[in-house]
């Protein structure tokens, strides 16, 4: 059964990990906007030739452009493969769009699924965490340090990085954007019953395990 769901969530919820490990255990693709424009522009398809002379004015992206991206990433994919949607829709006219998308491709969207966070704690698990400068391995101040002191416990690396953005200010602005921009599409999928929460400052596992069962019972007889 193909599967349609959107994992929603302010930055740092988790979004990006769980879909991950849904690409790896079920085969889903992660459409993520951000990654599916910057791959358009690259390969110089219509709507990345379109979006490349948006930026390139210094302007944003527009939501139809936003809307054809998507249109052309799911027809490259076919009608067989189940997707996910992060970070696409972040407002009602976006969710509109989304629709219309999913039901020209006899498509429809099966679940979303907000992973709620409470504030002070992601401003803790955001601004502590930092990554390997050579391997991109992720750890944090607090809750996965090196084994070795200043040494990536995959690669050896000695140098480190953090995000500049990782800051309290910006988290908080984040998520104050995503409650007021965001959080208001809730209601047009919790008219349809298919919204589901679950606890996002739980363990990654548990997270995991909750969003299986929301997925088994979608694909139960």
């Amino acid at each position: 059964m193909t599967l349609n769901i959107i994992l929603l969530g302010p930055p740092g919820a988790g979004k990006g990990t769980q879909a991950s490990r849904l690409e790896d255990e079920h085969g889903m693709v992660q459409l993520s906007t951000g990654d599916m424009l910057r791959a358009a522009v690259k390969a110089g398809t219509p709507i990345g030739v379109q979006a490349k002379a948006v930026m390139d004015a210094g302007e944003l992206v527009s939501d139809e452009i936003v809307s054809g991206l998507i249109g052309e990433r799911l027809d490259q994919l076919g009608g067989d493969v189940s997707v996910i949607f992060d970070g696409y829709p972040r407002t009602a006219a976006q969710a509109d769009a989304l629709d219309e998308i999913l039901d020209v491709r006899g498509r429809k969207l099966d679940h979303v699924i907000e992973l709620l966070v409470e504030e002070d704690a992601l401003v803790d698990r955001i601004t502590g965490r930092f990554s390997c400068a050579t391997c991109g391995a992720g750890y944090h101040d607090r809750y996965k340090l090196p084994k070795v002191a200043d040494t990536c416990d995959q690669c050896g690396g000695h140098d480190f990085k953090r995000r500049p953005d990782d800051n309290e200010e910006t988290v908080r602005t984040r998520m104050a954007e995503y409650r007021a921009k965001t959080a208001p599409i809730l209601p047009i999928y919790e008219a349809r019953g298919i919204v589901t929460h679950v606890d996002g400052m739980a363990d990654i596992d548990v997270v995991n395990d909750a969003i299986e069962l929301i997925l088994n019972s979608a694909t139960a007889p």
